[in-house]
């Protein structure tokens, strides 16, 4: 029997998958237990409209990710902070800093998870720090640190 399975089963299937399995089981455990819906016209093209819409959310999501590229692109983020001699800083500038300072004076809310900073910066001046945006698409902030 052709089953649309409804929520992941362990060794069957996962959610949206449509898969062959024994009568017996369908009837007895995933329809009976709301894992699995049969495999009909109408379920078939209910289940090819969700991929749709969720394929198009997916590509919305990836959309909105590139504006904000694009938009980053043009930032720069101002930090200041206090420095010894050869402009090297007393503490540093970390991802929450910066995540802080985007949302204070640009308003662009961005988890500082996403902000991937491989070391904290030590030293005065520019640099580009790479961000995470989605999957596929990763921008760069300028960040700019002042002396106070």
């Amino acid at each position: 029997m052709k089953v649309i399975f409804t929520s992941d089963v362990k060794g069957k299937g996962k959610k949206g998958e449509i898969k062959n399995v024994s009568d017996g089981y369908a009837r007895n455990y995933l329809l009976k237990n709301n894992l699995a819906v049969e495999a009909t016209g109408g379920n078939m093209k209910a289940q090819q409209a969700k991929d749709a819409k969720k394929e198009q959310e997916a590509e919305e999501v990836k959309k909105d990710a590139e504006k904000l590229k694009d938009k980053l692109a043009e930032l720069e983020v101002k930090l200041v902070a206090k420095s010894g001699d050869n402009g090297r800083l007393f503490g540093s500038i970390t991802s929450k800093q910066i995540a802080e300072e985007l949302k204070k004076s640009h308003n662009i809310k961005i988890d500082k998870r996403k902000i991937e900073l491989d070391d904290p910066i030590r030293n005065l001046g520019y640099t580009n720090v790479p961000v995470k945006l989605h999957n596929e698409v990763t921008g760069t902030i300028r960040v700019h640190v002042a002396e106070k």
